[in-house]
């Protein structure tokens, strides 16, 4: 297909991007460590840490691993939310030539222990309020060394001693644990700062990340992003958000604000690898869910850069203190993970006078595939086009490409798409082309700007009669409602059609009924997307990352059916 979406770029918006400018992340942090030495890096309950600060922590971190001789391309899991911890840990793994492996740390330990044994790691960091599961999972696994850390523990010595009481004594917040083997996080960098650190040769196809996720075919596995694939996306995402940051008053020193969980691949480049790269001041949040304690720090530091997902969005809309936060100094809110809904961004924009632009990719393409444009205005109702040095193609189930308005699998190509699934060259050659495309499991229809909107991921579509539904359709009519906070569709077997749509709804009208939202759907879909069964719920299942998940939902019906 002709890149006939580079006639509609914004203007400055470049078709390619150098992506062999840095050989390494090592060397893209490394320059910013020597440009903003002085700037502020990132903040955590008030504690403050510079670019020459995080500098010197990460080096004596990467010493500290070197010293426990762990080879070049050893994976080192992260088990934390967003602290202090967390970026000297990640920038001081890829500095010693190490492999970061994200998890999460809610994470049951049979979760815990599939991934570590699954990706070979040898060293674990993880935040001590779970390390009661991290004793439960490594007794099978490859780790042999264990870094645990309080979190207060870079706060300062008073300040941190009192975080650290409160959390583990007055809010119990860190079960019992034993792991003898353990060393402390701060006794960890104490002992790299006094040991010599020899820099190692990083290159741009050396691992960067295990990026663990279900993938398009629903299996556990992790997405080897090389060091090439993040420098690319970061590249391509600062290349692309131009636009909204030459927009108003020119602002030297970015505010991001990161909610989303770093261990995301989302919140790793939009947040954490962009915000190194242009050096800017990470707010870290912890908790988004906290939505007092997020509302309190967008007020203390006004934003330039919030990227979120829908969820988060709607929820600080809807939130009484909402109107205290100053967004004046806005200029780009990225929405992704899923679906940005038409109601969320209408609202969104004029109560804060910057658009949502989403963004579409996966854990496979470090994240970021398209984009809408970053001086948009309105919601588009599509994902935009392909970023810089990046490729779209519709394909049928054939591989042949459709054409325009047609329906088929997105299918990407470019710099930021992974080297292939970590040990499974099976589950690889299933999602890699010939041709070179990740094959994405998501269906879509391009337009003649080469726009795609999603119809929806194929595993979600739902069958009636033969007819295809998507539920983000349905979702995006019922959440336009003024009674809906949110909604989830999924399918549900009849014995009539095969499927009906079956819609779960949390109501912030607590008056609204079934009938009533029923009739609203009609106006705006034909009968058989018009949802058979209406449940209203006080809450829906989501992700951490505050993605609503269908899959729970169609679990719970089946075991309701057994």
């Amino acid at each position: 297909m002709d890149r006939i979406w580079l006639a509609h770029y914004p203007p400055g918006v470049p078709a390619e991007i150098d992506s062999a400018r840095y050989a390494s992340l090592v060397d893209l942090f490394e320059e910013s460590f020597a440009t903003h030495g002085d700037n502020r890096a990132f903040v955590f309950m008030d504690r403050f840490m510079t670019y020459r600060e995080i500098d010197a922590a990460s080096q004596a971190f990467a010493a500290f691993l070197q010293s426990r001789k762990l080879s070049r391309g050893a994976r080192v899991a992260v088990m934390m939310p967003n602290v202090l911890q967390y970026p000297i840990a990640l920038i001081g793994i890829l500095r010693a030539g190490c492999t970061l492996v994200n998890i999460n740390p809610l994470y049951t330990p049979h979760e815990l222990e599939f991934q570590l044994k699954d990706s070979g790691a040898e060293a674990l960091v993880v935040l001590e309020n779970f390390a009661a599961t991290a004793q439960a999972a490594i007794g099978a696994t490859a780790v042999r060394h264990v870094i645990v850390t309080g979190l207060g523990d870079m706060l300062g010595a008073v300040k941190g001693t009192i975080v650290n009481l409160a959390v583990r004594h007055i809010k119990k917040m860190v079960p019992a644990y034993s792991l003898p083997q353990a060393i402390a996080f701060k006794d960890a960098l104490a002992q790299g700062r006094a040991l010599p650190f020899n820099r190692p040769a990083v290159g741009a196809n050396d691992t960067a990340c295990l990026q663990y996720t279900g993938g398009t075919t629903g299996v556990a596995k992790g997405a080897t992003l090389l060091h090439r694939n993040l420098v690319a996306n970061t590249l391509q995402v600062e290349a692309w958000l131009q636009p909204a940051a030459a927009h108003g008053p020119k602002v030297d020193h970015m505010t991001m604000i990161t909610a989303l969980p770093l261990y995301h691949i989302f919140a790793l480049t939009a947040c954490f690898m962009l915000s190194m790269r242009i050096g800017g001041l990470n707010v870290l949040i912890p908790n988004p869910r906290d939505l007092p304690h997020l509302i309190a720090e967008l007020v203390k530091y006004r934003p330039n850069l919030f990227p979120a997902v829908n969820t988060l969005f709607n929820a600080l809309l809807n939130h009484a203190d909402f109107g205290k936060i100053d967004w004046s100094g806005l200029k780009s809110a990225v929405g992704g993970g899923m679906a940005v809904q038409k109601a969320v961004a209408e609202k969104w924009y004029k109560a804060t006078g910057c658009p949502i632009i989403e963004g579409y990719g996966l854990s496979e393409t470090s994240p970021v595939l398209t984009c809408n444009r970053a001086d948009s205005t309105k919601w588009t109702g599509t994902i935009g086009v392909p970023l810089p040095s990046t490729e779209i193609s519709i394909r049928d189930d054939s591989g042949n490409e459709v054409a325009f308005g047609e329906p088929g699998e997105i299918c990407g190509r470019g710099p930021q798409v992974m080297a292939g699934y970590w040990n499974r060259p099976d589950e690889t050659a299933k999602v890699m082309t010939q041709d070179g495309f990740l094959r994405t499991g998501d269906i879509g229809v391009m337009n003649a700007q080469g726009e795609t909107r999603i119809v929806d991921r194929k595993k979600d579509m739902i069958l009636v009669s033969g007819f295809n539904v998507y539920p983000n359709e349905v979702e995006d009519v019922i959440a336009s409602h003024p009674g809906v906070l949110e909604c989830a569709v999924v399918g549900v077997p009849d014995e009539h059609s095969g499927e009906v749509v079956k819609a779960y709804v949390v109501r912030r009208d607590p008056s609204l009924t079934e009938e009533a939202l029923r009739a609203f759907c009609a106006t705006e879909l034909t009968g058989y997307k018009i949802p058979k069964h209406i449940e209203f719920r006080a809450e829906l299942p989501k992700t951490n990352v505050g993605k609503i998940l269908r899959r729970a939902l169609r679990d719970e019906l089946v075991k309701r059916a057994a």
